[in-house]
């Protein structure tokens, strides 16, 4: 408290216009004291107008008072300045480049406490008193200090703008509204400004609107990587566990061969070893015979000779060896022949497969779907190869040009029995499974063909088989006179041109299914918007024999 009441003190001896502690104070009429250089100067600007007054109460003199040394203020300014105080502002109160002055300091100006948009001036505290003291003062419109308030007066009239033009769409003084802007549409500053702030907290609205959406956006994005992460961890787990486990079975089986053959290997020899013994023995029982024989042979008595002779010329029963029947290398070679088929049958298998899990993998998209292409050459970026899978085949259909083109034969083709074929009508599916965003194409001869799309799992046989009349399949029927969409056993009339060539595009995840008809243009003739849980694959279903449909080659 005691500091506080030297700073009230030293401001107390402070000259209200060089804000320093008094020099030769002097006392005027008013009551208020200034340095004796400081008033001088102040009432020399005013000596124009012959009516001097007070920088702090403007309180007017006339004539100008004559200016005395008071010794008293004199005596305490000098006892203040020896106790070392200095009465100077702090630096920070001066104002610096980038602060607004006060338009009433002389010398080293302070910054300004409020702007006055009546005497159109900068005060600081000090010098703002006067608009708390004097009543006129009082009511003049106070605002905080900006360099940019100078921009609200006018240039030409050198009035506070206070006006807006709405025709104009500018800010004007009321000189203005009667002058070159006499007719405009025009009204108060304050009135656009209430207008403008309307529509201002309508767009904060907005915004703020935005940002809260944007923000549960960027949280919904979180969520989504988390996921993704999750998912793929997971992905990458299970599918180690299930190669793992194919490993596993693999050498499983290796083991179990290896077994298999070990234990036959031992059964074959050790039934070998023992005919061999058999056979061995024999030998020696056979050479026995052989050297009593002979012994006997040189017998010279006769009785002897015919007394033993029955008895040693009896053999025994000779061991069968008519099951002998010598392969060289023939004997397990059949069983690695075996095994490299189920080798070979493996890498087609996993490299058939291979195919869609890739795919499946290159088409997982968090974001939404990419739009359908609007031209054959944003189409032709996804297209696909397609091959037909022969043991899907009806065995009236023969395929030729790679197994991309089926042509329906009055003879019936050699085909190996397969339980994929279909046995009902004439039908057949691709090889290749069907996922992600594809476009291809088919060329069409004949009466009447359906282009289609199934699940793997269609049944092959009954009226279940037929694409378009199930929910496992979804078929475009063309024929020359017109276009059918089936689904389900539902079919829906489709507009178009006529066209010997039918385009189909598939966004899997999207559950977009497009059929085109293809000519120098493409039309749109059927979308499909639904979920796939499947891979699907492509099929053609022929009604007439000769009827010939082909996949394109597209690159």
């Amino acid at each position: 408290m005691a500091q506080q009441g030297v700073q009230l003190d030293r401001e107390a001896f402070s000259c209200s216009i060089c804000l320093d502690l008094l020099k030769d104070p002097v006392t005027i009429h008013c009551g208020h004291s200034y340095c004796m250089s400081c008033i001088k100067g102040f009432w020399d600007e005013e000596d124009e107008k012959k009516i001097h007054s007070c920088p702090q109460c403007r309180q007017t003199f006339a004539p100008r008072p004559v200016l005395v040394k008071n010794t008293m203020l004199a005596v305490l300014v000098e006892q203040l300045k020896k106790t070392g105080l200095q009465a100077a502002p702090a630096d920070h109160c001066y104002a610096g480049p980038k602060d607004v002055a006060c338009d009433f300091c002389t010398g080293r100006k302070l910054k300004a406490f409020k702007f006055c948009l009546v005497c159109l001036a900068s005060y600081c505290e000090k010098h703002l008193q006067p608009h708390y003291d004097v009543g006129p003062l009082k009511k003049h419109k106070l605002v905080d200090p900006s360099k940019t308030l100078q921009e609200n007066i006018c240039s030409r009239h050198d009035e506070v703008m206070k006006m807006f033009c709405r025709t104009d769409q500018q800010s004007i003084c009321y000189l203005c509204s009667v002058d070159e802007h006499k007719g405009h549409d025009t009204v108060s500053a304050a009135a656009e400004r209430t207008e403008r702030q309307r529509e201002l907290e309508v767009s904060r609205q907005n915004i703020q609107q935005r940002i809260q959406d944007r923000e549960k956006d960027v949280k919904l994005l979180q969520q989504e990587v988390e996921a993704v992460n999750r998912s793929a961890d997971k992905a990458v787990e299970d599918s180690e566990k299930i190669f793992t486990e194919l490993i596993r079975l693999i050498q499983k089986r290796s083991s179990d061969v290896k077994q298999q053959i070990r234990s036959q290997q031992e059964t074959e020899v050790s039934r070998v070893k023992e005919l061999q013994e058999k056979l061995e023995q024999e030998i020696t029982e056979l050479k026995r015979k052989d050297a009593e024989l002979k012994q006997l042979s040189h017998t010279e008595d006769h009785n002897q000779f015919l007394h033993n002779y029955p008895s040693l010329s009896q053999l025994s029963q000779p061991t069968d060896s008519s099951s002998i029947n010598i392969r060289p290398l023939r004997y397990f070679e059949d069983v690695t022949a075996a095994v490299s088929e189920l080798r070979d049958q493996l890498q087609d298998v996993l490299k058939e497969k291979w195919t869609n899990i890739s795919l499946t993998v290159t088409e997982v998209n968090v974001l939404l779907p990419q739009p359908e292409p609007r031209t054959r050459a944003g189409f032709l970026k996804h297209s696909r190869e397609i091959t037909l899978d022969p043991n899907t085949a009806h065995i009236n259909l023969l395929l030729s040009e790679g197994n991309r083109k089926a042509t329906v034969m009055m003879k019936q083709q050699s085909y190996s029995s397969h339980p994929d074929r279909f046995t009902t009508d004439w039908q057949i599916l691709s090889r290749e499974s069907l996922t992600g965003r594809c476009y291809w194409e088919v060329e069409w001869s004949g009466r009447r063909v359906y282009v289609a799309v199934a699940y793997k799992n269609i049944s092959r046989a009954g009226d279940e088989s037929y694409f378009g009349h199930n929910d496992k399949s979804w078929a475009l029927d063309c024929d020359s006179k017109s276009y059918k969409f089936w689904f389900n056993n539902i079919s829906t009339p489709v507009s178009g041109p006529r066209s010997s060539r039918v385009g189909v595009y598939l966004d899997h995840r999207a559950g977009i299914l497009s059929f085109y008809s293809v000519s120098e243009t493409m039309t749109l003739l059927h979308r499909v918007q639904t979920t796939f849980t499947q891979p699907l694959y492509a099929g053609l279903w022929f009604y007439d024999c000769g009827t010939t449909a082909e996949f394109c080659k597209l690159k």
